[in-house]
C-alpha cells in the first residue's frame, strides 16, 4: 500500500516567517527520495488547538502518515504531544520507545524527549524531534515500520501472517 504522507512543522518562529523550516524540508526530502506521496506540508504556530485541528484535517484528507516535527520537548511552549493525545484514539508507545533509544546514541537531550505516536483510524501519527538531524534520523528509526503499519491499519487483517492457523484453538488454563 503506498505511503500517503502529511507533514506538519510545528513551530512559532517558523509560522511568522522568522526562522527557515529546516526540519521539516528535510522530512520531504527523505519522504520523497523514498518515493512516497506526500499529501500535505504545513507549518502552524505551537498551539495545541491549531495543532490538533490540522491533525484531524489531515487524517480526513487522506493521509495514512502525518509526521510532526517540533514541540516535542520541555520547554513551555512545546506542546505537540498534548495536541497529538487529543486526537489520536490508540498510541503506539513502541515508536517514541525507539526514537528516544536510538537517540540517545547521539544525545543525552533524548531524555528530553515527550514524542508520542498513535493511530487515528487508519493514520499513523508520529512525532519527530524539531531539528532536521533529529527528525531525519528519528525518520531512519520509524521507517522500516511505516508500510506494515499502514497495511495493518488499512484492514481488519490486511496481512495473512496475522490470521491463526484454522484449527487454533485458545489454550485452556
Amino acid at each position: 500500500m503506498p505511503l500517503k504522507v502529511a507533514i506538519l512543522t510545528c513551530s512559532d518562529r517558523c509560522a511568522r516567517g522568522e526562522a527557515r523550516d529546516e526540519s521539516g524540508q528535510a522530512l520531504y526530502a527523505a519522504i520523497r527520495s523514498r518515493g512516497a506521496d506526500i499529501v500535505a506540508y504545513e507549518i502552524v504556530p505551537d498551539n495545541a488547538e491549531t495543532i490538533a485541528a490540522r491533525l484531524r484535517e489531515m487524517t480526513d484528507m487522506g493521509a495514512n502518515v502525518i509526521l510532526t516535527t517540533g514541540g516535542t520537548g520541555i520547554a513551555l511552549t512545546d506542546v505537540t504531544p498534548e495536541a497529538t493525545r487529543q486526537v489520536i484514539e490508540r498510541e503506539a508507545p513502541g515508536i517514541a520507545e525507539a526514537m528516544r533509544a536510538a537517540s540517545l546514541a547521539s544525545t543525552p537531550h533524548a531524555m528530553l524527549s515527550r514524542a508520542v505516536a498513535g493511530t487515528r483510524g487508519r493514520t499513523l501519527i508520529v512525532n519527530l524531534p524539531g531539528s532536521p538531524k533529529g527528525a531525519w534520523e528519528c525518520l531512519e528509526v520509524v521507517s522500516p515500520v511505516l508500510e506494515h503499519a499502514v497495511e495493518l491499519l488499512a484492514g481488519p487483517v490486511a496481512d495473512e501472517s496475522h490470521r491463526p492457523p484454522p484449527d487454533w484453538k485458545t489454550p485452556k488454563p
